[in-house]
């Protein structure tokens, strides 16, 4: 690989995902990827036990943290690896830009130092960054949402009605109530994404698509204000003031410049401009040429999220945030998810799997999902007598509910594995096409659906069936790595037009994102059966996520007794 265009100017995206981070490396004129190099993180998702030397701390159900070590390291191995590979100049490489899993927030000293780095906080598991997965702040979202409706917070209307264990709160919350000598210890409390640009440039910089997201901020207002926050815990009320920031910058400025210590671990250059920090999912949606109203971007991986751009802000049940110049300036920026979709597919994979289909594709140099993809492709749809909820990890929208779990319907002894898989992915796309009509049902139309990420980027079945259940059609984005090409193109931003960049993400989205020529059209005749089937997922949705069937919740209660993490409640029952 050679730098042969002369005159080229370039810049860096960085993702940080949930088992890897990555980074590629862009030329500013029409976003071409002149290579991707991929960091997996040493000690991925941590969930059950902290890692060793402290293997011995045994974590409870539902907990996800990861190490701020596997972050720096990303950076380390991967982008000098990216210039080495391809020859280009670093003086040519004009800017970088972040983007991360969101919510993912850790405690900090003053100076940036996450508190698991100290060994007297290492034993502590609170001390540790909390990925986005982390549930087990459920009892503190399930709080916040009952004192803000009792005081009639207005933010509430936002975030469609409630928030859910995944955003920064809860998470906080939750150091303070199991941890307080964590919480005292934190001088600050910040998200991922904050953090890193804050060790590539020496400054503390927090950006607006989380704040606005994840932490209830608005331009407008800013945060909710001391009372209610107060009303949570005393100790609580000064959280924003004493452990965060009220300053918040938004998309495509710059957080800061690199350092001279970030450009040794890097091999950029002093002074290379950095865009504030990003959320992988948002930062898709430009990358996947979506810049305007009346498009859906599904950016699909361990998880899905769905990006929506409109010109209002009405109030959409089981959103998980809008947010004014939250993905584009000038534009409310939706944000509605999945918990489950890539995540359920990989542990069907694994656990319940027979060993002949990882035979067979071992044997045939393929994946075990290449090979029940494959199968699942020559069943028709409603031939497997099977229905699924997509509750693997909890529902995200639009019920707003870390507690409901997965269910398979109309298993028998003659059911077969890609009959199961297919169900699955039947059942994600019957979760979105429950986001899409909530939307339209809401006053905000959509006439384009885009997806992106790994899952349409190896699964033909999965795009076909999405089409065939929403009865729409659906397009690809050309990059294989969305949320790092549009960090790129906000560190094309962030260096500005005078260095070779961008006056704004249209402009940039304009010339360096691109959409594959392949449309998926949704097949008329598998349309009406999944209308059939959909009307009964809808059924079995309202009956275990609305409340009338109370089973799901009743298992997870008896598990946490189990483990001891929960009082009894089956006492005289």
């Amino acid at each position: 690989m050679t730098d042969a265009r002369a005159g080229a100017r370039y810049t860096i995206g960085v993702d940080y995902g949930t088992e890897s981070g990555r980074a590629v490396l862009v030329d500013v004129a029409d976003g071409r990827e002149l290579g991707i190099e991929i960091h997996q993180y040493s000690n991925g998702v941590i969930d059950e036990r902290l890692p060793a030397p402290d293997d011995d701390v045994i974590l409870g159900p539902d907990w996800a943290l990861q190490d701020p070590n596997d972050y720096l390291e990303t950076l380390c191995q991967t982008i000098p690896r990216l210039i080495e590979a391809s020859k280009v100049n670093p003086d040519r490489i004009i800017g970088i830009g972040i983007d991360f899993t969101s919510c993912t927030m850790l405690p900090t000293t003053s100076d940036g130092t996450p508190l698991c780095f100290l060994p007297e906080h290492r034993r502590e598991p609170h001390a540790w960054v909390k990925l986005w997965k982390h549930h087990a702040a459920q009892p503190e979202a399930d709080e916040i949402n009952q004192v803000a409706a009792q005081l009639g917070e207005p933010w509430l209307d936002r975030y469609g009605g409630k928030i859910s264990s995944e955003w920064f709160f809860p998470k906080a919350l939750q150091i303070l109530h199991e941890s307080p000598a964590t919480y005292q210890a934190a001088d600050r409390l910040i998200e991922a994404a904050d953090w890193i640009t804050w060790q590539l440039t020496g400054v503390e910089t927090r950006n607006s698509c989380t704040a606005g997201y994840k932490a209830l901020w608005s331009a407008d207002v800013g945060f909710p204000d001391r009372r209610f926050f107060g009303s949570l815990d005393p100790a609580f009320g000064d959280v924003v003031d004493h452990k965060m920031s009220r300053t918040i910058v938004g998309l495509g400025e710059v957080a800061g410049r690199l350092t001279e210590r970030a450009a040794a671990w890097t091999g950029l250059r002093p002074g290379t401009p950095v865009a504030v920090g990003n959320v992988d999912a948002h930062v898709s949606a430009p990358a996947a040429s979506v810049t305007a109203p009346g498009s859906l971007v599904a950016i699909m991986g361990t998880s899905t999220c769905h990006i929506v751009l409109a010109t209002g802000a009405p109030a959409i049940p089981g959103m998980c945030g809008v947010v004014r110049d939250g993905v584009v300036p000038g534009l409310y920026g939706f944000e509605a998810g999945q918990a489950s979709v890539g995540d359920l597919f990989g542990w069907f994979v694994e656990h319940a799997v027979p060993p002949a289909y990882h035979d067979a594709a071992r044997a045939r140099g393929l994946s075990v999902h290449a090979v029940l993809e494959q199968a699942a492709a020559a069943i028709a749809p409603g031939a497997s007598g099977l229905l699924a909820l997509d509750w693997w990890n909890g529902n995200r929208s639009v019920l707003v509910d870390a507690d409901l779990s997965g269910l398979v319907i109309g298993l028998t002894l003659a059911t077969q594995a890609p009959e199961i898989y297919r169900a699955l992915i039947e059942a994600t796309a019957f979760g979105t096409r429950v986001i899409i009509e909530a939307f339209e049902a809401g006053g905000v139309p959509l006439d384009r659906l885009v997806a992106c990420g790994g899952l349409p980027e190896r699964n033909r079945l999965l795009m076909q069936i999405y089409a065939d259940v929403t009865g729409r059609e659906w397009r690809v984005a050309a990059s294989p790595q969305t949320p790092a090409l549009g960090a790129a193109m906000f560190g094309a931003v962030a260096a500005g037009p005078t260095a070779g960049g961008y006056a704004g993400i249209e402009e940039a989205a304009s010339a360096m994102a691109h959409l594959r020529d392949e449309v998926f059209v949704p097949i008329e005749a598998n349309h009406r059966v999944y209308n059939v089937l959909f009307r009964e997922y809808l059924r079995l949705h309202d009956l275990f996520g609305r409340g009338a069937e109370p089973t799901m919740k009743t298992l997870k209660q008896l598990r946490l007794e189990a483990v001891g993490l929960a009082d009894p409640v089956t006492s005289g029952q």
